[in-house]
């Protein structure tokens, strides 16, 4: 086993190695393409040649591998390309199950392998592009419709030349090289055509197990994923709120290094014609060019009626600014900041979403020469930016966790099936098509569990173990049972004609007669068969009890007197009527033998045997008189065995009778004495009824006389 395992390893070593190869190779593709399309200056990209040729060769993971692989290096000198990865494998897994179903072996079916590719690579990659740089920056959905129309177009030409491209290749490499590609990790014998897929695809009740582990994965993997999202976006807003303040505080800052804080009550009383007022209103607004983000500012001196203007420099978007010494009334949102303004203190910035729109308000005070608190520089700067930069981040987080959530489900579905759902099914198939009626099924049982060389090292490979060991037991509890049964019923055979040898010895008449008539039955039954008499009831059961039950017939005897049994001549009718009792004799011996025992057996049939055997088809046997098929099929192939070899067999009293007479015998009494198909049947058997009478020496009798019990 050693031995086996260190050669499924090279083995397993030896097509690691190619697929990596192959996976170096499929990147290079993609580069190659990709300058090739660059070169074309065309707006083609041709970057998934590479993928899709890993995804149908390699499967699933080496197609996800290579996407992300070309995804990442393509980061390093343009960073936003990383977003595409979602595309990269969604297009490796589209190639992956497309390719092992053969659609690109089938010519109508690759022009829908070119429009799936085109759909992934512009119509989703148009989605992402349309998050990324579009979707909060006002744009139109018409605008939205144009680019997904001009994207997918262009891309179902990308795409169409990418397919050809791969459908070159694959008729090119040989069917040995393309398997070498195909990357799995068995943990067992592998399987190939029908048992591959009916491990791949064993009903379940309900969902199998495969599904329940994608299942719990993708919920792990989503919960993580919206607490990712949420604390990354959280953790960005604020932080990014905080360098909004910080630029705030230090544009409030900058330009209260430009305003005489000494001047303030004459700015507001005289404005503008005060000298350099305008001057310093330039020097703030050249301040504010410097920072895009400045919404507002403006220079308020704060007294309990509201906010008396000093500055207000217009809107970079148009809107006019307050003129000097007017009143602003305080936003509601100011109410709790008021007091400390009021009275000077510096106070942290504020976000507001008042009349004035959603803002960051940073306030910074002008002191004069005493101290006093004249005024405050105010900077307001627009938090809609910053709230659109915040779904740009959502949404690039997002595409991001999706292409890791596919290639996380992708990996476990991968690894759920070659580790754990294929041996589990393989397991359950070989252990349901164990067969137990024979020997020889029983050992192929075996054989098909120990060829799946599970070698997983966990629970599964236990379970494993443990059926293939408890199959063995089996197997050779049912061979000791069986030899154990054959024993119990050769020593019932051997009891039984012992039984009816004691009943022998006592009538010197009769020979080896049991013998001969249990013979005989079982070649009526096996004929009877044959042409399809009583097919519902001559069932092999049924033709072992009474062929075991047939030396039986006569147990009856044991009761009738050693003189009666032996007499010579005719018996009288006195005797006869004793002799006739022997079947009643009979049937309640074995009723009593019957009530010992716990369940039905061939002694039901002996019963019927031993009480019917002398029953006549036209109604005038005994002990009964009963007729037709009110008289048990066994009890009636018993009467053609049993007068057939009284006729044949040589007695004290008499000679046999050649078989030929005899035969004539029984054709004559069909329809009386006897059931005609019965009687048919054992006419039709004329070969073998004369090979157990030659047995038996009964073949050369001469013309005689049977004497009537």
């Amino acid at each position: 086993m050693a031995a086996k395992d260190s050669a499924i390893t090279l083995r397993g070593g030896k097509r690691l190695v190619a697929v990596i190869l192959f996976c170096v190779i499929c990147i290079a593709l993609d580069f190659i393409g990709k300058q090739i399309a660059e070169l074309s200056g065309l707006p083609l990209y041709f970057d998934s040649p590479g993928i899709i040729l890993a995804g149908v060769f390699g499967g699933y993971i080496p197609g996800i591998v290579v996407g992300y692989i070309t995804n990442l290096i393509t980061s390093l000198s343009d960073p936003e390309s990383v977003y595409w990865s979602l595309t990269s494998v969604l297009i490796a897994v589209s190639a992956a199950y497309l390719g092992k179903r053969g659609w690109f072996d089938t010519w109508w079916k690759i022009p829908v392998c070119i429009l799936v590719f085109a759909f992934i690579g512009g119509g989703i990659g148009s989605v992402i592009t349309w998050f990324l740089y579009y979707a909060f920056t006002g744009a139109t959905m018409a605008e939205f419709a144009s680019l997904l129309a001009e994207s997918f177009l262009w891309d179902v030409v990308d795409k169409g030349i990418t397919v050809i491209f791969v459908v070159i290749v694959m008729r090119i490499f040989p069917d040995w090289l393309k398997n070498l590609f195909d990357f799995t990790i068995w943990q067992q014998t592998p399987l190939e055509g029908e048992q591959l897929a009916a491990a791949r695809r064993a009903p379940t009740r309900k969902a199998s197990l495969r599904t329940k582990i994608v299942v719990i994965i993708a919920v792990v993997v989503t919960l993580i994923a919206v607490f990712t999202i949420s604390v990354s976006y959280a953790t960005y807003f604020r932080s990014n709120v905080e360098a909004q303040s910080k630029q705030g505080v230090g544009v409030a800052s900058l330009m209260a290094d430009r305003i005489n804080a000494n001047r303030i009550d004459d700015y507001i009383e005289r404005g503008v014609t005060m000298p350099g007022y305008s001057e310093t209103e330039r020097a703030l607004e050249e301040v504010r060019e410097q920072f895009p983000d400045v919404q507002y500012v403006y220079v308020y001196q704060i007294k309990p009626d509201g906010c008396h203007v000093v500055f207000d420099l217009d809107s970079p978007d148009g809107e006019p600014g307050s003129e000097p010494g007017e009143v602003i009334p305080f936003d509601e949102s100011f109410g709790p900041y008021v007091n400390d303004l009021l009275v000077g203190n510096r106070i942290d910035p504020i976000v507001s979403d008042e009349s004035y729109g959603w803002l960051l308000t940073a306030y910074e005070p002008l002191y004069d020469v005493n101290g006093v608190c004249t005024a405050y520089v105010g900077v307001d700067i627009a938090m809609d930016r910053l709230q659109q930069n915040g779904f740009s981040f959502l949404a690039r987080v997002i595409i991001l966790l999706t292409a890791f959530f596919v290639l996380i489900c992708c990996i476990v579905i991968w690894l759920a099936e070659y580790g754990i759902t294929m041996p589990v099914n393989s397991i359950a198939r070989a252990a349901g098509n164990f067969a137990f009626d024979n020997e020889s099924s029983r050992e192929e049982g075996v054989e098909q569990l120990r060829a799946l060389g599970i070698r997983t090292g966990d629970e599964v490979e236990n379970l494993y173990d443990a059926v293939t060991k408890m199959s063995d037991d089996t197997v050779d509890y049912i061979a000791d049972a069986q030899e154990k049964a054959a024993t119990i019923d050769r020593m019932q055979e051997n009891l039984i004609m012992v039984m009816a040898d004691i009943v022998e010895s006592r009538d010197k008449h009769t020979g080896d007669h049991v013998r001969k008539t249990a013979a005989y039955t079982r070649v009526i039954m096996e004929e009877m068969r044959r042409e399809g008499m009583y097919a519902d009831v001559l069932t092999d059961e049924f033709i072992e009890n009474v062929a075991k039950s047939a030396p039986l017939h006569d147990i009856g005897k044991i009761e009738v007197s050693d003189t009666i049994l032996n007499k010579p001549g005719r018996l009288t009718d006195e005797e006869f009527g004793i002799m006739k009792s022997h079947t009643v004799a009979g049937k309640e011996i074995l009723e009593d033998a019957v009530g010992a025992m716990s369940e039905e057996s061939y002694l039901d049939e002996a019963q019927r045997l031993a009480a019917y055997h002398h029953e006549k088809w036209n109604g005038k046997g005994y002990p009964y008189g009963v007729a037709g098929e009110d008289i048990p099929l066994s009890a009636r192939i018993m009467a053609v065995a049993d007068v057939f070899d009284a006729l044949v067999s040589k007695r004290s009293y008499k000679d046999g009778m050649p078989i030929e007479k005899a035969l004539q015998i029984i054709r004559e009494e069909a329809g009386s004495h006897f059931d005609p198909q019965v009687a048919q049947a054992f006419l039709n058997a004329e070969d073998e009824v004369r090979r157990v009478a030659a047995s038996h020496g009964d073949d050369k009798g001469t013309a005689g006389d049977i004497r009537e019990e």
